[in-house]
């Protein structure tokens, strides 16, 4: 029974947010309190959210101070020569912007952190879009998926949880891996060159000046967490808003936008940051400060000097304090990203209690031991392969360290019974990352579509087959090289 009200939960949810009936927020609360009362264990419900919460608290915590860093690096144009040398380097070329967020997103995607990627994909690539007017669910689509092939990088998380599960060295785990991922790679930048050609046809090409030149369309923003709405619209096109309105200073409450508005007015458009030259929050004098506050902050996370959570915090209060010395100019920045932090952080807490209750009424240890048992002993043998596939499902419904600690070992096991090497099952068990990076149940996505203003629903409809396809090739290429 807890099985099937399991599938039910995860399918009502993922039905819901797709078809726009709910928000994110509202579903990720609503379906699981009502699931776990359907099981009878409605009166754990408080226990099993506070539970919830309290595992995920560390990330919301990151991902605040992450967003107020980052925010604060846009605003004082740490990105501007980025997006500068990206803009002419593609020339204002559809198909190259998007071949050129996989490859920026690919390489961010080294420092190991979902977030931290998105957060500089998109500060980097958003103004191009909106510029060109370019689908929204494409760039968030394209950097999800090479995020979610570099996240198998031994400090990126999957690798050391299935050599901690499985009691290996997670380097025997990676390095032969690393043909296959090559593949994956591949696929996302053969993906990106597609989706590229697609919206090239859509919107032609323009010259470097008529791209500077066309004038950039507004959109409402609201104050209050979900209520951007996204423009990554149906069908990967890009239905932008005319509404015009701007900033008013970076708070996000909406006024009439002047009709030829001045630099200053320009600089105050979410959407151009990146790219306006005269925005009143730069600080040139202090760039390579701030390059090499990030440059550390980033080595030092890498290195793991210290949790994450605390160095983000460390970072935007040092950065926050000498680009901005004055208190007013501080409350103005942090008050410019508050939709954002709440945004994401109330995405986290609400993610929370959907996985405290998939835990704590024991539907996940039960999906588990059923799609386990679901594999006929005729499989035995390829339990590699079985076990490749069973992660894009899996590791989308439920969090790595379920995955990885919970069902993975008895993978292992079954495979050990048919000759297979626990090292060929840790393997295989990492082709799924590419999907699990768009999973509802992964924080960073939410950081993803909160700052590209995509609707979750429209990025799930558009990413999910696509990250497939990649980690089906990821798969593949592992069994074509013998790795597994």
């Amino acid at each position: 029974m807890l099985t099937i009200l399991g599938f039910a939960m995860i399918a009502t949810f993922l039905v819901l947010i797709m078809t726009k009936k709910m928000s994110p927020i509202a579903a990720l609360v609503l379906i699981p309190a009502l699931f776990c009362v359907a099981v009878g264990q409605g009166a754990q419900l408080g226990d099993y959210v506070i539970e919830g919460v309290g595992n995920l608290a560390p990330t919301a915590a990151m991902l605040m101070f992450a967003i107020v860093y980052f925010g604060v690096m846009i605003d004082v144009g740490l990105f501007d020569p980025i997006v500068r040398g990206i803009l002419k380097f593609c020339r204002a070329d559809p198909m190259r912007i998007v071949v050129g967020t996989a490859v920026l997103a690919a390489i961010v995607s080294l420092d190991g952190d979902g977030s931290t990627t998105f957060m500089i994909t998109v500060s980097a690539m958003y103004p191009l879009y909106k510029r060109l007017k370019m689908s929204l669910v494409v760039m968030t689509g394209v950097a999800a998926t090479a995020n979610g092939v570099m996240n198998t990088l031994p400090w990126g998380g999957p690798t050391a949880r299935a050599a901690t599960a499985l009691k290996l060295d997670a380097s025997e785990i990676f390095v032969p891996m690393i043909p296959a991922l090559a593949m994956g790679l591949l696929a996302v930048f053969v993906l990106a060159y597609v989706l590229g050609l697609r919206e090239r046809k859509r919107l032609g090409m323009l010259t470097l000046d008529e791209a500077l030149a066309r004038e950039p369309e507004q959109e409402t923003v609201s104050t209050g967490a979900g209520s951007t709405r996204g423009t990554g619209g149906t069908g990967g096109e890009d239905r932008l808003r005319k509404d015009a309105s701007a900033s008013g200073g970076g708070t996000g409450t909406g006024t009439d936008a002047d009709p030829d508005p001045d630099p200053e007015d320009e600089a105050d458009d979410d959407g151009f940051q990146g790219l306006d030259p005269n925005r009143s929050t730069l600080r040139p004098k202090l760039y390579w400060f701030n390059a090499g506050l990030t440059a550390a902050l980033l080595t030092a996370m890498i290195m793991e000097l210290m949790p994450i959570p605390v160095l983000f915090l460390l970072g935007a209060a040092l950065a926050l304090t000498v680009n901005f010395p004055h208190m007013p100019d501080q409350r103005a920045r942090i008050a410019a990203h508050a939709d954002n932090v709440l945004n994401v952080s109330g995405m986290v807490f609400a993610a929370a209690v959907f996985t405290g209750v998939l835990t704590g009424t024991g539907m996940v240890e039960n999906m588990a031991d059923w799609v386990v048992g679901a594999v006929p002993d005729a499989m035995g043998p390829h339990m590699a392969i079985v076990t490749g596939l069973l992660s894009l499902p899996l590791t989308y419904f439920m969090s790595n360290d379920g995955f990885y600690f919970g069902v993975l070992p008895v993978l292992a096991e079954a495979g050990a019974a048919h000759g297979v090497s626990p090292l060929e099952i840790a393997r295989a068990s990492l082709a799924g990352q590419a999907l699990h990076m768009s999973s509802p149940l992964v924080p960073a996505v939410y950081v993803l579509v909160g700052m590209a203003k995509v609707e979750f629903g429209d990025h799930t409809r558009f990413t999910v087959k696509w990250a497939i396809l990649t980690s089906l090739v990821v798969l593949a290429a592992g069994v074509l090289f013998g790795i597994m």
